[in-house]
């Protein structure tokens, strides 16, 4: 599934440059993907894509009173205060394994991952296959978080996400 995943990622940056799921599922059969990774993919960036438009930081209501219409109140997430913590289920800590966990709180105290984007992390994470989910496969969902947002990550950050830390040298 996450080579498919890499797939999207390489040629449809711009997220919504990609097409719509049943259409992009014949371009990956094209492009000689396994039909069970397609549709594993397909399901899991169905789960991003609903992810992703359910999470809206919520602002300030304006007033409507101009025009008459009642006020109504828009289902959105509050932002986070900046005293508030994160405590990660039995089951996240099972299914993510200490070296994800510890990698998402690296990017969310390096200030890159806000705490919106690190809830579809997680989401999208406990999604995935794998037990525990691998750094490397913890890194590709990061990447398609920032995707689904049409949102390119620094390029430290992107440099640390596709880094291969299998050759790196200890100083």
């Amino acid at each position: 599934m996450f080579e498919v995943l890499v797939y999207v990622y390489e040629n449809y940056w711009q997220g919504d440059a990609c097409p719509e799921l049943h259409r992009l599922g014949r371009k990956l059969t094209a492009a000689g993907f396994d039909a069970e990774e397609i549709q594993a993919a397909l399901v899991w960036l169905d789960g991003l894509n609903v992810a992703a438009q359910g999470t809206q930081i919520s602002l300030p209501a304006k007033s409507l009173q101009d025009t008459g219409q009642p006020l109504i109140a828009a289902h959105a997430i509050q932002p986070q205060s900046a005293g508030s913590l994160r405590v990660y289920s039995v089951a996240e800590q099972t299914h993510l394994g200490a070296q994800s966990l510890g990698f998402v709180s690296f990017l969310e105290s390096s200030g890159v991952l806000p705490p919106h984007m690190r809830e579809i992390v997680i989401d999208r994470a406990m999604a995935a296959p794998g037990d525990p989910v691998t750094l490397d496969d913890l890194k590709i969902i990061v990447l398609m978080v920032y995707w689904s947002f049409g949102e390119e990550p620094d390029a430290l950050v992107l440099d640390e996400l596709c880094d291969d830390t299998e050759f790196r040298i200890a100083h």
